[in-house]
Parts: structure tokens; sequence; C-alpha cells
């Protein structure tokens, strides 16, 4: 876990006490209306709960603005209600989003089903946390999201089935796509701004040519050495690397000078994201869009 995934945690008790100055606060997305109420720590896992749950759940992502950094969230009055209220929920784990656990049981929550998409991974603790960039372990989510969803509405089980073995297809079209990116591009290598997109430039066999030291440096917000970042400029502004890729999402002077970089260098720069941008309308869309503009940017070189 790094330093940014602890600053959300301390907003948690502060929500908890707003909650009850205002009496409860008003009806949330996640309200009882027959549908079954989930909570999603990102509108990310929250998009795959809407494609298996369909018209039959009602979800409360608690971080869905694209602009805002996941790792400094500060929990609202709103989430504590709908969490309250949840039959499900749904997170990354793997110290990712320990504000979300810590205000399950903040909120009395404990009951809900839980499904943890980085201890579904089977992956090792301390490694990569940013599976929803791993398609393997976004299907285990979605065919456990499919199970608990049964589980919570029996009379919906065949819709729940069907929609996972609809949603799990396409993954798998997609992780046709990711596959024929290194075939298509053989030796391709990248500059990473922060190692989201980790899983997916691995499925691709797309080498990540970014220095340990300054990959580790901008997770855990602290300065980047300054060899490590002498290194990283070089493969851009030597043109060693065939692309950028930026996580918009959590930009600094440093990752903002690599951009600038590679603008003059005439390096593609691709930008990810670790939550649904604006306009975005489910998870197969999201990703399917990135790993177009990555073929893109590999394609100019």
């Amino acid at each position: 876990m790094t330093l940014r995934h602890l600053r959300a945690g301390a907003a948690v008790a502060v929500a908890l006490l707003a909650l009850t100055a205002c009496g409860g606060g008003a009806e949330t997305p996640a309200a009882t209306d027959g549908k079954v109420a989930v909570v999603a720590s990102t509108n990310v896992w929250g998009s795959v709960v809407q494609a298996v749950g369909g018209d039959a759940v009602t979800i409360h992502s608690i971080i869905d603005d694209p602009s805002a950094d996941p790792h400094s969230y500060e929990s609202k009055p709103a989430d504590v209600a709908a969490l309250g209220k949840a039959k499900l929920v749904v997170f990354n784990g793997g110290g990712y989003d320990d504000f979300f656990t810590k205000l399950i049981g903040d909120s009395g929550a404990d009951g809900a089903k839980q499904v943890d998409a980085f201890a579904l991974s089977g992956k090792a603790d301390g490694v990569n946390e940013h599976v929803w960039y791993d398609l393997p372990t976004v299907k285990k989510v979605a065919d456990k999201v499919a199970e608990e969803l049964s589980a919570a509405a029996p009379d919906q089980k065949d819709t729940f089935t069907a929609n996972a073995k609809a949603f799990d297809g396409k993954l798998d079209e997609l992780g046709t796509s990711i596959t024929k990116l290194g075939t298509d591009h053989p030796g391709a290598k990248v500059v990473v701004t922060e190692p989201v997109p980790h899983y997916l430039l691995e499925a691709a066999g797309i080498t990540d040519a970014t220095p340990a030291e300054f990959s580790e440096a901008i997770e855990n917000e602290t300065d980047v050495p300054v060899a490590a970042l002498t290194e990283t400029t070089g493969l851009i502004t030597g043109k060693q690397v065939n692309a950028l890729v930026n996580n918009t999402q959590t930009e600094n002077s440093v990752t903002q000078q690599l951009v600038s970089g590679a603008g003059t260098a005439g390096i593609p720069v691709v930008g990810v994201t670790e939550t649904l941008p604006a306009g975005v309308s489910g998870y197969l869309d999201w990703m399917t869009k990135q790993v177009g503009e990555l073929s893109s940017a590999l394609s100019r070189n």
C-alpha cells in the first residue's frame, strides 16, 4: 500500500459525524426500491456490476468523478448512507481502496456480501494492485457478482448468469485485441508515468521501460531521485520508447515535464485513467477506447 492510499481513510470519521448530524440524510442511489442495492468503491467496478445486474440493481459508486484522484478521496455522508442499505459491496482491494473497507465497517454494512477484486485475482500481496486492467480478474469479478446477485434475487438468476456470460465473451474479444497489440508491434516499449495499466501492457507484451525508482517515487508521492528522472526523461527525449502512457488523474510537475518532453520529441502520449471518464458508458467501452488509442500511438512509430 502506498502513501497515497492512506489519505482517504481520515475522512471516514468526518463523514460519519456529518451523517449523524443530519439525521441520516436524504435518499441515496442505493435506496431500497425492490432492486438489489450495490455499492462500489469506484465507477469502474460499478460499471462491471451494471453490466451483470442490468435493471435489477441500483448502484452507488463512491468514486465517480473523472477528475478526482482516487488515492485522496474524502468520503461523504451519502456514501455512508448508501453503504448502510447495501446488499452487496464491490471494491478493488490490494491496498488500493482501504478507505472503503474501513467505511464498510464504520457504516454498519458488515452484513453485506463483499466482492474483493484483488482477492479474487489470486495475485500475491504487494504486487501491482490495479487489477481492473487485468481482464482475467475482471471476468472473475463479473462471475462472482452474478453469483452474489443471484443469491440476493433468485428470481433473476438466469438474467444475471446470461449477462455475465455475455460480458465475459466481450472481455475475451477485448483480450484478443490486446494480444494483437504485441503481435502488431513486436518489441514495443513505453514509459509510464504511473504503473496503473501494468496488466494491460503485460498482456500485450509491451515492455514498460520506466525505471523502477521513478515508478516507486510517483506511487508514493515522494521526490523522484535525480538519476531516475534523468534516465526516464532520456528515454523520451532520446526516442528510445514508442509512447508515453500518462495517468491523467495523478499528474504533477514531474509527469507534466515528461508529457511536455514527449511533445517536443514527437513521442505519442496515451492518456489512461483510474475511473471511467465522462461520456463513457461502461467498462468495455472505456477499455476498448484506451486499447485503441494505444494501438494508434504505437502505429505512429
